[in-house]
């Protein structure tokens, strides 16, 4: 199983026309959204990812019952969740969550694989005891001026995150699978 995961692409075409062509080519097996889209008229663009769809509200998500609307015109399966989501992917516990508030706690409770954030727009990819830690920057490349987005690839037992931009890897880890 492959996961993409991107997070805070603030209405930024561009870069989410990018972000659906690389996941696509990837042929990763489902995508992740850590929360801040904006607009639910950037469905037009999501619905052309080739796999399964998942996601979080962000901060500055409105229109909930629209987009919640709107994730039927996928042609595979899409949700998007408050700021808070658990779920089992490829026998794994993943937690995903927009704001990194609680970070530290749900770290030391060590009841998760991966915990997936956004909202900060820096990159974070670590390992701490059995917890994979991802915050993929943002894909938007506001305010660092790096559009970035992650693959976690259980065949090749890698998360990557790459430069959009550059197709360049910027950080890496191994993981145990």
């Amino acid at each position: 199983m492959k996961i993409g995961v991107m997070s805070d692409s603030h209405e930024n075409v561009a870069m989410i026309k990018k972000a659906v062509d690389f996941f696509n080519s990837r042929n990763v097996d489902l995508v992740i959204h850590a929360g801040d889209i904006i607009s639910p008229i950037m469905v037009a663009y999501f619905k052309n990812l080739n796999m399964e769809f998942k996601g979080i509200f962000g901060n500055n998500d409105g229109e909930k019952n629209l987009w919640q609307n709107r994730l039927k015109e996928f042609k595979n399966s899409a949700k998007l969740d408050e700021r808070y989501a658990e779920h089992d992917f490829g026998g794994k516990k993943f937690l995903v969550i927009h704001e990194p508030y609680l970070i530290d706690a749900y770290i030391s409770c060590q009841k998760y694989d991966f915990i997936i954030y956004g909202h900060t727009h820096k990159i974070d990819l670590r390992k701490i005891e059995k917890t994979i830690v991802l915050n993929p920057g943002e894909l938007c490349g506001y305010i660092s001026e790096r559009s970035t987005a992650a693959v976690i690839d259980f065949p090749k037992k890698t998360v990557e995150i790459v430069d959009l931009n550059t197709m360049e890897i910027v950080s890496q880890i191994c993981i145990d699978v």
